[in-house]
Parts: C-alpha cells; structure tokens; sequence
C-alpha cells in the first residue's frame, strides 16, 4: 500500500522535521551554518513539491539556523579554526586554507582572523608546509640528487596546484638534502 502525502503540515511541523534533518546532519558531519544551509534546503526541495510553501522555505530555514547557532550547535568560527588547524597538520598552504574555508561558505572576517592567528603561531607557516608536502609526495629534496634537475619544473608546478608561492618554493627546491632532513626530523 503506498502511502498519502496530500496531508497539509502546518508551520510548526515544518520547523520541527527541518530541526530534526540539521540535527541529525551537525551529529554526523559538524558543518558550517552555509552547508547545513545547503543541505536543508536540498532536503526540503526533495521532500516537498508544493510552490506555495516553497517560498517561505528560507525563512524557515534561517529560523532553524538561527536557532542551532544560538544554542551554539553550529559555530562557524570554531568551524574555522578547527578546518584550519587540520590542514596546517597535513601540510597545507594558508592559500588553500583561505580558499577552502571561503568555499565553505565562511564569513571572511573569521578566515581573516583564522589566517591571522596561523601566522602568529609561525611566521613562516607556508615554508614548513611545502617542506611536509615534499616529504609526503616525494619530491624536491626528498628526490634522489641524479632525478632532482629533470623534475625540478614539475616539482616546482606541484607545490603551485598547492598554494605555495613561488618564493618559498624555489627555496625548499633548492635545500640541500641534510638541511631537509634535519627540518623533517624537527616537525
């Protein structure tokens, strides 16, 4: 037997359902406020086929986004700032953190605080990044000497597509091999 859905909601229910879908969303993936945005109105779209009631979908919405940030389960600062301590972890450049968390819908006061605050932990933040981004994939001065010349160009465009300027990368490019394993023995 398939089942009616020709029965009216009424607004209460509409918040409540959309308050149980972001929920269940911020439990499993910790989103920022836009891609719980995002999500919520992709579900909603896919639930609902009714226009009238498509046109209040973003007041509702941003009801139950304000809600969820005043009782402080999304905060896209401290989304930020986490995103942001985990790429530094793995290596990347405060370009592609910047790009990241602006793609992730950030308010760009955060990002610029974010980056801010990399910057004051380490000056010289993207230098140590390039330096673990050679060691993970193996090139520049994690090479062999005799292979370093030939893959210097695609050495070098690599850590472009990673952010890197390219000052700090013709300077990791040109490390001797003992002064980048003293470095990698110190991170």
């Amino acid at each position: 037997m398939i089942p009616i859905r020709n029965k009216k909601k009424t607004l209460q229910v509409t918040v409540d359902e959309m308050r149980s879908f972001a929920f269940a969303y911020v439990d499993k993936y910790a989103p920022s406020k836009q891609q719980l945005k995002t999500y919520l109105l992709k579900k909603y779209m896919k639930l609902s086929a009714s226009d009238s009631r498509k046109k209040n979908v973003n007041k509702l919405i941003d009801v139950v986004l304000s809600d969820l940030e005043k009782n402080k389960f999304i905060n896209d600062q401290f989304y930020s700032e986490s995103k942001a301590k985990s790429m530094v972890y793995r290596g990347h450049s405060l370009n592609k953190i910047r790009n990241y968390l602006m793609g992730k819908g950030i308010d760009i006061e955060f990002v610029k605080n974010t980056v801010e605050k990399i910057k004051e932990d380490n000056s010289d933040q993207d230098f140590f990044s390039a330096i673990k981004i050679c060691k993970k994939k193996r090139i520049g001065p994690a090479r062999a000497e005799d292979n370093r010349t030939i893959f210097y160009k695609k050495d070098i465009s690599l850590l472009a597509r990673n952010g890197f300027d390219f000052e700090t990368s013709k300077k990791v490019m040109d490390m001797e091999k003992d002064e980048f394993l003293k470095i990698i023995n110190l991170l």
